[in-house]
């Protein structure tokens, strides 16, 4: 099969909101009046994100899920993608399954793949999302002010927790494991929850390296500090029966792979952000300073190794 026929059989569809898509050099895309373009690019790379056995399915469903989480951190909704393949050898049974992940999140959140290049090397997946969001209400990393609170969707560390067990790190029975695994390979995008906050949030981010590293590009961005109270975080039973171990704290605190939205609100909003609809936890407040401080319940600080995954680090 040649690179062609492959991104014909299975990247190619009627992409009706824009003016050109896949089959041409470029798209051609027009943003609503009174919009702007939301971009962000994340890349998987395999044995770095995923392991090589992984399910393709569920692999396709995670290469767009990230990218979503992007445009949800910023209040965007997602319009357009590119997809980016490198790929050992042109294997159709994954790429059926792959592509099926890909476009069942795609339809899920109304998004069109207008482009993309396929080549043969090591398995490499990457896509540029874009979206549109009022300039004017965009979510951004630099809003925070003190006396903020912080919040976080969802619950925090299951994907992290799945993963160490994968790797030896601990070890999880098989119904705690499944439990996990859900979080590891079908994160949600907060998209719905992005729109939701806009006008209210005065700052937010997915978290996709670490709570404490995440919330750091906050601080940073806004140049303030925060105090986390750690009993306060959203954790599920399989994470509170291995709170023991300092592995289930690193997890909970700086593994990654989360894709819930960290975000600031002012005190007076509190009531507002409960009534979105859905799991909100408050964590923290924001404070004049720089870094994070995390208190457990006896008022002490939890220091750990890392505050979260860096490349390069």
């Amino acid at each position: 099969m040649s690179e062609f026929d492959l991104i014909k059989r299975y990247f190619t569809r009627p992409a009706p909101s824009a003016m050109l898509g896949v089959g041409d050099d470029a798209a051609l895309l027009q943003v609503s009046d009174g919009k702007v373009l939301a971009v962000s690019t994340d890349m998987l790379v395999c044995d770095t994100h995923f392991f090589a056995d992984a399910d393709p399915f569920l692999l396709g469903h995670k290469t767009l899920a990230v990218n979503l989480s992007d445009m949800a951190a910023m209040g965007a909704v997602p319009r357009w993608a590119t997809l980016a393949l490198s790929l050992p050898d042109a294997d159709e049974a994954w790429l059926e399954k792959f592509s099926a992940g890909f476009f069942a999140m795609a339809d899920m959140h109304g998004v069109e793949l207008v482009g993309g290049d396929t080549t043969r090397g090591p398995l490499n997946l990457s896509v540029t999302i874009m979206g549109e969001v009022e300039a004017s209400l965009a979510l951004r990393r630099n809003g925070a002010k003190v006396g903020d609170e912080i919040w976080v969707s969802g619950r925090l560390g299951d994907a992290a927790l799945a993963l160490a067990h994968l790797k030896g790190l601990i070890v999880l029975a098989g119904d705690e494991f499944s439990a996990c695994a859900s979080a590891l390979h079908r994160p949600v995008p907060r998209v719905a929850l992005g729109r939701a906050l806009l006008g209210i949030a005065t700052s937010a981010i997915d978290i996709s390296d670490g709570l404490l590293a995440d919330l750091g590009h906050i601080l940073a961005a806004s140049n303030v500090g925060a105090e986390l109270d750690f009993g306060s975080l959203p954790v599920s039973v399989v994470m509170q029966n291995h709170f023991d171990g300092m592995i289930a704290r690193q997890c909970l605190l700086a593994g990654g792979d989360d894709y819930e939205l960290c975000f600031t609100a002012p005190v007076s909003r509190h009531t507002e952000v409960l009534t979105i609809g859905m799991k909100l936890t408050c964590i923290g407040r924001i404070v004049a300073g720089q870094g994070c401080i995390v208190r457990d319940e006896a008022g002490n600080n939890i220091v750990l190794e890392s505050a979260g995954y860096d490349h390069f680090g």
